[in-house]
């Protein structure tokens, strides 16, 4: 269909809405000039993110199901936020209201609180069982929203062109990054404290690796124009990812976590290469990626392709293929750095495919899973598979059609990189 055609068709979709709605909303919500930039993003492939949607406007009807989908996500974002560290109950233990505080999510306490012991203290740890108490009073449930928020916008965006999505992504990121009344410092100085007994935990640093590349992905695809998002909020947003790569390089926390020696060491290695990439770091991306094969992949995956420090968890399909969700990402970010993570084997044969593969009978329902498992969702598999699959796995490419949905949609063609798609925020 032609421009002239499409424009005909949706003036008169909008007129019909106007008989429904306020006057206003058609105005508001008209499609921006069409976008056909390549984004720079560090996870997602810009030019396949490009080549989606000229195939979208050419009507490809798969694409515009998967759209719906996500525009379905987008506009349930669009009333609700923006989201700030500054209006938690009482700020982080150092006192600065500015300051993120999330708090350990496996940790209960062992007494009933009093008025001498306010939290019940001492606090125990009960792997894979999430205390409710550490969704109030933190930031832990609105920096979740942030990022999530701000990629289905800013994918929403890019795909339909409605101004809407990218004002409301620049309120979310605004708010939260950039405006001095209200933004985060960067630093994760106070993630998952645990009552009376620490501040904060370099293990908390995955509060932000495990997802804050969706965010870095969003901030290069509002960069390809999007209405609202200027040229000094790029620059600003710019010096706060500057500043939070360099607290993950130079602190303490930031080199403990580093040196994990499971899914913590991988979405570390993950997050700094995508914030060292955005940054224009790229030695140090290609770097990181490259020490991944023998840091991470060696000692992580055994030969057969299972994960052992994830599997030893009471959660272990849910660790299995959270980690995946790291490797995947760092070997999309490798092919912007020229490292091909999918090809390395180990000395013991081990690697991404492998690790993959072991998953495949119990991500297409062909065998139960046989390790520990609170709560089994067979969805969580389904990202880390696909890519796999793009890399060219074909026991993974056959799994594809066998993959069980997960709750929204299956959005890979329009974003892919892998989520973890039964996350439970810890």
């Amino acid at each position: 269909m032609s421009a002239g055609p499409r424009l005909g068709v949706l003036l008169a979709a909008v007129a019909t809405l106007t008989a429904v709605f306020v006057p206003s909303a058609a105005a508001h919500s008209a499609p921006a000039a069409p976008n056909t930039a390549a984004p720079d993003t560090a996870v997602l492939d810009g030019t396949r993110l490009q080549q989606t949607k000229l195939r979208l406007d050419r009507g490809d009807p798969q694409l515009r199901r998967a759209v719906k989908q996500l525009t379905t996500r987008a506009d349930n974002w669009l009333h609700q936020g923006p989201w700030t560290v500054v209006d938690k109950p009482k700020p982080a233990p150092g006192g600065d209201v500015h300051d993120y505080l999330s708090q350990a999510p496996y940790w209960w306490p062992t007494t009933t609180p009093t008025a001498a012991n306010p939290w019940g203290c001492p606090y125990v740890q009960r792997d894979g069982q999430r205390n409710p108490e550490v969704d109030t009073g933190t930031d832990r449930q609105d920096v979740e929203k942030v990022f999530d928020s701000t990629y289905d916008l800013a994918l929403a965006w890019y795909y339909t062109g409605d101004k809407r999505y990218a004002h409301k992504a620049d309120q979310v990121l605004t708010t939260w990054f950039l405006d001095p009344a209200t933004k985060m410092n960067p630093n994760l100085n106070h993630a998952q404290f645990i009552p009376c007994k620490y501040d904060g935990r370099a293990i908390g640093i995955i509060d932000f690796s495990q997802s804050y590349t969706s965010v870095v992905d969003a901030i290069a695809i509002l960069g390809t124009g999007a209405p609202g998002w200027t040229r000094n909020d790029r620059t600003a947003m710019a010096s706060w990812n500057s500043d939070f790569l360099g607290w993950l390089k130079n602190s303490a926390f930031g080199k403990e976590e580093g040196a994990a020696a499971n899914n913590h060491g991988t979405f570390y290695d993950m997050q700094l290469a995508a914030l060292a990439y955005a940054t224009g770091d790229k030695a140090l991306a290609r770097r990181t990626v490259l020490d991944a094969r023998a840091q991470r992949i060696d000692p992580q995956i055994a030969g057969d392709g299972s994960q052992p420090q994830e599997l030893a968890r009471t959660r272990s399909w849910h660790y299995s293929t959270f980690d995946l969700v790291a490797y995947t990402r760092l070997a999309a970010i490798g092919r912007h750095v020229g490292v091909d993570l999918w090809s390395y084997q180990g000395p013991d044969g081990q690697g991404l495919l492998k690790a993959v593969d072991y998953l495949l009978p119990a991500a297409t329902g062909a065998a139960a899973w046989s390790h520990p498992e609170l709560a089994f969702y067979r969805y969580a598999a389904s990202d880390v598979v696909h890519a796999a699959a793009d890399a060219g796995d074909p026991r993974a490419k056959a799994a594809v059609p066998k993959l069980e949905a997960p709750p929204g949609g299956d959005l890979w063609a329009l974003r892919p990189a892998a989520e973890q798609l039964d996350s439970i925020a810890g």
